[in-house]
């Protein structure tokens, strides 16, 4: 009687290094040209702000300009309500006009993958002559949140808005990461005096679009003036200001109007 002896091979180890195979489904011809096409861009870009270098006293002027633009300074702030203190900064408005002026920075906002209801995102921003990016990825539930309760989303256009907005607040930290600081706070309150001074608008008439800017959130003009503490014809410029940082946060669904104005009794 004889007995067999079998060896087995151990397993070969894990390689952490070793490329992903690609799905079936997916043609690897699509994904190399796609990748080779990539690279080529970014290594384009870093060549071109290399010999097209920002001029950073014209980038900073360019910057003063744009703050003094009424238009710009009415939607370059938003605020919010945090343990008994308002918490202002700047928009993801000012923060794409900060990157358009100062030059040779790439940013945006992308899907990366969607399924069972989950996008997941990435928001970036590079600036291309100092190679610094930085980069967020994250998900968003294709879910909105109702005074009913959840509400599943399945129309494209409202998945777009919905991963849009929770992207842009991703988006805006992302630019002002790689920006100078000092710069920021610079069109910051270049964007304080624009919105204080009115560009020679009569103040009244900035108060009363103020006032019908917060009708159609649903705020009247009483919860107004008791916030203000005073009746409307009496505000100040930096009065509506702050207003203005207000509005663009409930406009943006940053805060609630309840977070600012007390109901009516």
């Amino acid at each position: 009687m004889s007995t067999a002896v079998t060896t087995s091979r151990p397993a070969a180890p894990f390689n952490p290094f070793e490329r992903a195979r690609t799905p079936e489904h997916v043609s690897a011809g699509t994904v190399s040209i796609e990748s080779e096409r990539a690279i080529a861009e970014a290594q384009g870009a870093l060549v071109v702000a290399k010999r097209f270098p920002r001029d950073e006293a014209k980038a900073f002027a360019r910057v003063m300009d744009a703050c003094r633009r009424p238009s710009l300074a009415a939607v370059a702030m938003y605020a919010f309500p945090r343990g008994g203190e308002t918490i202002s900064g700047p928009s993801i408005r000012l923060a794409e006009e900060l990157a358009r002026s100062w030059g040779n920075i790439d940013f945006g906002l992308r899907e990366l993958s969607r399924k069972d209801g989950v996008s997941e995102m990435e928001a970036y921003a590079w600036d291309l002559e100092t190679n610094t990016k930085s980069a967020q990825r994250f998900t968003v539930r294709h879910v909105r949140d109702t005074r009913q309760g959840q509400k599943v989303l399945t129309d494209e256009r409202d998945i777009y808005e919905l991963t849009a907005n929770q992207g842009g607040r991703r988006l805006r930290a992302r630019i002002l990461a790689v920006i100078p600081p000092d710069l920021v706070d610079a069109a910051v309150e270049e964007c304080r005096r624009t919105m204080a001074g009115g560009n020679g608008e009569p103040l009244v008439d900035r108060v009363r679009k103020m006032v019908r800017a917060f009708a159609k959130l649903g705020v009247p003009a009483a919860l107004i003036e008791r916030r203000l503490g005073h009746p409307l014809d009496a505000t100040t410029g930096e009065e509506l200001a702050e207003l203005g940082q207000i509005h663009n946060s409930i406009r943006d669904g940053m805060t609630a109007a309840s977070a600012w104005f007390a109901a009516e009794e």
